[in-house]
C-alpha cells in the first residue's frame, strides 16, 4: 500500500482517541487513559496517554500488543480487554470506536478472523480447501503411495500375504478339490507365463518377488493377488472356464492380469494410500474423527480400483502377447461370468463384477467386508472385454 495512503489513515486513526483504563501491573488502581492507534509498516501501534498523575505516555509497537480478535456486527463485547504483556492490560468500553480506529489504520485482518466475520471469505476458503483436498485425494495420494511403495520391504509383503491367506483359510476359503494333476497342469502354465515377465513390464526396478499359484475353493469364480507374489485361483473359476469352453488360455489371461497386480504392487499401494490419506487428513483437519477415518477407508478402497485394473489389463495384454497367447478367451470368460451373475440376480447392470478376494479379516464376516472393498472389482466388464478381445487396452504405458 502506498505510504501516502498509510499517512492518511494514520492521521485519521490518531484523531480517533478512545477512553480506557490502563492497569499497568504495578498498582491495583486503573489509570484513566486516552488510547489511539496509528499505522505502521508492520501493523498498527498503540499509544496510551494518561489523563492524570503526570505519567509519561506509553507507546507500543504492533508486536508488543496481543490484539483482540475482531468481531462481527451485532456481537461486540461489552468491554474489550487488550493484553499489553509486561505493560499490563487495557480496558475499553467503547468497543465500536476501538474497531473503527483499528480499521482506520488500514490493518488487514488475519485470515482466521476474516473467516469468522465475513461469510464470503469463509465460503471461499471452504471451496479452496475442498478443491485442495480433492486434488490431494485424486492425484497426490496415489502418486505418494506409488513412490513410497518402492521402499516397502518384500519381506513385509510376504509376511502380510502369509497371515492374510491363513485368515482367509480359516474363514471364507476351503481346500481345493481340483485333482492334483489338474492343479499341476495349471501351475505349469502359470510358471511358464511368470517366467516370461520382461524387465520392461516391471514398474519397480529390482522388485521381482517369487510368483506362486495357490488353489482354493470358496468365493465363487474368483482369482486374486496377495502382496509379495502369491496368487490364488478358486475351483469355481476353473469350473466356469470349463463350462464356457474358453479353455486354459482364459485362465492364463486371468493369471496374467493378477501377476500385473503383483508387479505393480497394487495391494501394497492401497495400504500405503490409506496411510497417506489419513496423514493428509490429519494435517489438514487436525483431529480426524472416526467417521472421517472410516469414510476415507471406503473411498480409498473404491476410487483406485479402476486405475489398478487398467494397469493390470495392460500388463496382461503385453504378457500374453509376449507368450503368443490370445486374450479373447479371457474376455469371453469375463463376459460369461458377468452374464451368470446378472442371471442369478434376476438381471441388472453389467458394469460390475463379483467382488474379489483380499488380504485381511479376523473373522469370516470382517474378511468378507474386506474382500468386497479392497482387492479388485472389475468395472465396465463389456467394454473391458471388448478391448481385451482386440488385444489392446487404451492408456497403456510403461511408467516404471
Amino acid at each position: 500500500m502506498p505510504w501516502p495512503m498509510r499517512s492518511a489513515w494514520t492521521s485519521l486513526a490518531d484523531r480517533l482517541t478512545i477512553a480506557g483504563r490502563w492497569f499497568d501491573g504495578r498498582s491495583s488502581q486503573p489509570i484513566p487513559v486516552l488510547a489511539s492507534l496509528h499505522a505502521a509498516p508492520r501493523g498498527p501501534g498503540l499509544r496510551l496517554h494518561p489523563l492524570a498523575g503526570g505519567a509519561a505516555p506509553l507507546e507500543l509497537e504492533h508486536r508488543q500488543v496481543q490484539w483482540p480478535e475482531t468481531w462481527s456486527a451485532g456481537r461486540a463485547p461489552r468491554t474489550l480487554i487488550v493484553d499489553l504483556g509486561p505493560h499490563g492490560s487495557l480496558e475499553i468500553d467503547d468497543t465500536a470506536q476501538w474497531q473503527a480506529a483499528l480499521a482506520a489504520t488500514g490493518r488487514r485482518l488475519p485470515l482466521a478472523q476474516r473467516m469468522q466475520t465475513r461469510w464470503p471469505v469463509l465460503l471461499g476458503v471452504l471451496v479452496v480447501a475442498a478443491a485442495a483436498l480433492g486434488a490431494f485425494y485424486r492425484w497426490g495420494t496415489p502418486w505418494a503411495a506409488a513412490q513410497l511403495a518402492r521402499h516397502v520391504p518384500l519381506a513385509w509383503e510376504t509376511e502380510l500375504s502369509t497371515r492374510a491367506l491363513a485368515d482367509l483359510d480359516q474363514g471364507m476359503l476351503k481346500p481345493s478339490k481340483l485333482p492334483p494333476e489338474r492343479q499341476a497342469q495349471l501351475r505349469a502354465g502359470f510358471n511358464a507365463l511368470a517366467g516370461q515377465v520382461p524387465a520392461g513390464l516391471r514398474r519397480y526396478g529390482g522388485y521381482a518377488p517369487a510368483l506362486s499359484l495357490q488353489f482354493r475353493s470358496g468365493l465363487g469364480a474368483n482369482a486374486f493377488a496377495l502382496p509379495g507374489g502369491t496368487i490364488v485361483m478358486t475351483d469355481g473359476l476353473v469350473e466356469a472356464a470349463a463350462r464356457q469352453g474358453t479353455g486354459d488360455n482364459a485362465l492364463l489371461g486371468v493369471l496374467a492380469h493378477e501377476i500385473g497386480h503383483v508387479v505393480h504392487r497394487h495391494t501394497t499401494r492401497m495400504v500405503v494410500e490409506q496411510g497417506v490419506l489419513n496423514v493428509g487428513l490429519g494435517l489438514a483437519l487436525g483431529d480426524v474423527s472416526t467417521v472421517v477415518s472410516m469414510g476415507s477407508t471406503v473411498l480409498t478402497g473404491l476410487a483406485y480400483r479402476r486405475g489398478h485394473e487398467s494397469e493390470a489389463d495392460c500388463f496382461a495384454v503385453a504378457l500374453m502377447a509376449r507368450a503368443q497367447l490370445p486374450t479373447t478367451p479371457m474376455a469371453d470368460l469375463l463376459l460369461g461370468l458377468e452374464d451368470a451373475r446378472a442371471a442369478k440376480q434376476g438381471g441388472g447392470p453389467k458394469d460390475q463384477e463379483p467382488a474379489k478376494g483380499t488380504a485381511g479379516g479376523a473373522t469370516a464376516s470382517t474378511a468378507g467386508n474386506a474382500i468386497a472393498s479392497l482387492l479388485s472389482s472389475h468395472p465396465q466388464t463389456a467394454e473391458r472385454a471388448q478391448k481385451l478381445k482386440q488385444g489392446r487396452v487404451e492408456g497403456c504405458k510403461n511408467d516404471a
